[in-house]
């Protein structure tokens, strides 16, 4: 009789109400997203006619460049998260689970924020 409760069984969700099947389909949402940005900048990086500063940040200089780059960084951190996120509740019990998902949380999201933020500044900085 473990199958959730009479209302979960009834919609068809559960004990958890949806939550895996949602965090099951964030993570394939954002491996694809982030396999294609990644395509996008090896690509986009091997076409450039040299790798020297200049010209790489005049490459970054482009909206059509800056956004993919912005888009790549929240894809790439999501799903690192999520994917670290299944590994804890796997591994880790009680008040050590709830400090690690603490310091994940801080850690994905310091990370993330820092590298928005130095891909805002070259794209934004007068030349």
């Amino acid at each position: 009789m473990g199958n959730g409760t009479q209302l979960g069984r009834v919609r068809g969700l559960g004990a958890g109400g949806g939550a895996v099947v949602h965090h099951w389909w964030l993570q394939r949402v954002t491996a694809v997203a982030s396999l294609f940005l990644v395509l996008w900048f090896v690509f986009s990086l091997a076409r450039l006619p040299s790798l020297d500063y200049a010209s790489t940040v005049m490459w970054m200089r482009q909206p059509l460049v800056a956004v993919p780059m912005c888009l790549l960084v929240v894809s790439v951190f999501w799903h690192f998260r999520l994917g670290v996120q299944v590994m804890l509740e796997d591994y880790l019990h009680g008040s050590k689970r709830v400090i690690a998902m603490l310091a994940l949380n801080f850690y994905t999201f310091a990370l993330a924020a820092l590298s928005l933020f130095s891909v805002l500044k070259v794209a934004l900085s007068a030349g």
